[in-house]
C-alpha cells in the first residue's frame, strides 16, 4: 500500500492547456482589480482606421470585473475569435478530406525514397517556404493546419514531433516577425506613421535573411541530433506512443494523387495572390480551402458521404486546437472590459519617454515587446500603439522606420512562446506537444531573437536611419 501511495505522490501530470488559460484569464482578473481605469480618445483616420489619440489620456470610472464575469469572458472570447476558430474547422475538415486519399504519405513516401541521407535538407526548404509566405502575405493563423501534414513526415524522416512542428512554426513566425512587406504589421505600422508602404524593404530584408538564417540552423542542429540519437529528443516517450510508419515503406504517387497534390499546389499559389494582390484574410481564406476539399474529393472518386465523413473528421481533430484560440481571446477581453489596456499602455510609454535619446529605440522595442503579451494581434498592436509611439519617436530623435521596426520585432517574437499566443497554443494542442516541452526547447532561441531583434533595433536607429 506505501508503495502505491508514493508513486501516485510522485506522479505528476501537467495541468490542461485550458486550465493554464484559464489561470491566467483568473490571474489577469485579479491583476485589474490594482490597476486604475483609464482610456485615450480614438478617431477614424482617413483610411477607415479606428486611432488612438495621443495626448488624449484620461481616468474614468473602474469597472472591475465580477466574479460571475470571469466565467462569461470564455464565451465573448469565444465570440470574437469566432472567425479563427471556424476558420479553423474548415481548413480542418478540408485537410481531413486531402488525408483520406492518401495523398501526402505517397508525396512524402516519393520524396523520401529521393532524400534518403539527405532528410534534414528538408528542414530549411520547409521553413523559407514558410517563412517567405510570412514575410510577404502575413501568414499565420493559416500556418496551423500544416502542422497536421508536417509533424507525421518528421516522424517518418527520423526526426521527432517538436522538429514537425517547428518547421512550420519557426518558420512562418521568422517571416512574419522579421517581415519586410507583412500586409498587416508593417503595412499598418507604416500606414498610422505616415511612412509609404512597404519603404526600407531593403534594410528588412536584409535583416530578414539573417534572422531566418539563425532560425533555420537552431531546427536543423536540433534535428540531426535527434536523428543521430533518437533518445535524445525532449518528446521521445510522447512520439513513442504515436503511430508511425516508415517513409521508405510508402507507396508513390498515382497519376491521380499527381493531380490532388497539383491542386493543393494550386490552392497555396491562389492563396498567395489572393491575399497579396486581392486583400484576402480569413472568409475567402477558408473558402478556397472549402473549394479545395471538394475539388480534391471528386478528384479522388470519394462518395459524397465519404467527403462529408471526412470533412467531419478533419474538424474533430482540430476542435482543441479551435477552443484554444477563444479561451486566449478571454484575457483580452478582461483588459477590455475593465479598462485597464489603455491604462498599461500610458505607463510604459511614460516609462520609454523617460529614457536617454540613445536608448530610447531599445525602450520602444522593449514596450512592443511587453504589450504583445497583452494584445497578441500584430494589426492590433500596431493601432493601438503606434500612434503613440510615432510622436513620441519624433520627440526623442527616433526615426519613424526605426519605430515600425521596433514594433514588429516586439510584436513577432513572443509569438511562438507566449502562453497567450492562440496560434502558438493551438498548434502545439493539434501537434500534442507539451507547453512546458515547448518552452524547454525553445528559449535559447528565444533569446537569439530577442538579442538579433535588439541589434536590428540599434544598428537601425544610429546607422541607417
Amino acid at each position: 500500500m506505501s508503495n502505491e501511495v508514493s508513486t501516485s505522490k510522485k506522479k505528476f501530470q501537467f495541468p490542461h492547456v485550458f486550465i493554464i488559460l484559464f489561470g491566467f484569464v483568473i490571474l489577469v482578473s485579479a491583476i485589474t482589480c490594482f490597476i486604475p481605469a483609464g482610456e485615450f480618445e480614438r478617431e477614424t483616420n482617413a483610411d477607415g482606421r479606428t486611432v488612438v489619440v495621443d495626448g488624449t489620456y484620461s481616468s474614468v470610472d473602474a469597472s472591475p470585473i465580477g466574479f460571475f464575469d470571469i466565467f462569461q469572458t470564455i464565451h465573448t472570447g469565444m465570440v470574437q475569435a469566432s472567425e479563427i476558430i471556424f476558420f479553423i474547422f474548415l481548413v480542418g475538415g478540408a485537410f481531413g478530406i486531402l488525408r483520406a486519399t492518401n495523398t501526402l504519405e505517397s508525396a512524402f513516401g516519393s520524396l523520401s525514397k529521393k532524400l534518403v541521407g539527405k532528410e534534414l535538407w528538408i528542414i530549411p526548404v520547409v521553413m523559407l517556404f514558410f517563412s517567405v509566405a510570412g514575410a510577404t502575405f502575413g501568414m499565420a493563423e493559416e500556418a496551423i493546419p500544416f502542422i497536421l501534414i508536417m509533424v507525421p513526415v518528421a516522424l517518418m524522416m527520423g526526426f521527432d514531433s517538436i522538429v514537425g512542428t517547428a518547421a512550420i512554426l519557426v518558420g512562418v513566425y521568422s517571416g512574419f516577425t522579421a517581415a519586410f512587406m507583412n500586409p498587416f504589421t508593417v503595412g499598418v505600422a507604416q500606414g498610422i506613421a505616415e511612412l509609404p508602404t512597404f519603404s526600407g524593404m531593403s534594410v528588412r530584408f536584409i535583416f530578414w535573411l539573417v534572422y531566418l538564417g539563425v532560425s533555420i540552423a537552431y531546427v536543423m542542429i536540433y534535428a540531426r541530433k535527434v536523428k543521430n540519437d533518437p533518445l535524445k529528443s525532449i518528446v521521445y516517450e510522447e512520439d513513442q506512443k504515436r503511430e508511425k510508419t516508415n517513409a521508405l515503406d510508402q507507396p508513390t504517387l498515382s497519376k491521380r494523387q499527381i493531380v490532388i497534390l497539383a491542386i493543393l499546389i494550386l490552392t497555396l499559389v491562389g492563396l498567395a495572390l489572393g491575399v497579396t494582390l486581392q486583400g484576402w484574410y480569413i472568409t475567402e481564406i477558408a473558402g478556397l480551402f472549402l473549394l479545395m476539399g471538394v475539388l480534391i474529393g471528386v478528384v479522388g472518386k470519394m462518395k459524397m458521404n465519404k467527403i462529408a465523413e471526412s470533412f467531419v473528421k478533419g474538424c474533430e481533430e482540430l476542435v482543441l486546437g479551435a477552443l484554444v484560440v477563444g479561451f486566449a481571446y478571454a484575457i483580452l477581453v478582461v483588459l477590455q472590459e475593465t479598462n485597464t489596456i489603455d491604462t498599461i499602455l500610458y505607463a510604459v510609454s511614460n516609462v520609454v519617454s523617460g529614457l536617454p535619446s540613445g536608448l530610447s529605440a531599445i525602450g520602444m522595442y522593449l514596450t512592443q515587446s511587453a504589450l504583445n503579451f497583452i494584445v497578441p494581434s500584430g494589426s492590433g498592436q500596431a493601432a493601438l500603439s503606434m500612434p503613440i509611439m510615432t510622436p513620441l519617436g519624433d520627440l526623442l530623435g527616433v526615426d519613424r522606420q526605426t519605430a515600425v521596426l521596433a514594433f514588429q520585432f516586439g510584436d513577432g517574437i513572443s509569438n511562438i512562446f507566449a502562453p497567450t499566443a492562440g496560434v502558438l497554443m493551438a498548434a502545439l494542442a493539434i501537434a500534442r506537444i507539451s507547453y512546458v516541452k515547448w518552452i524547454k526547447w525553445i528559449w535559447p532561441l528565444i533569446l537569439i531573437q530577442y538579442a538579433l531583434g535588439a541589434i536590428f533595433v540599434t544598428i537601425a536607429h544610429l546607422f541607417i536611419w
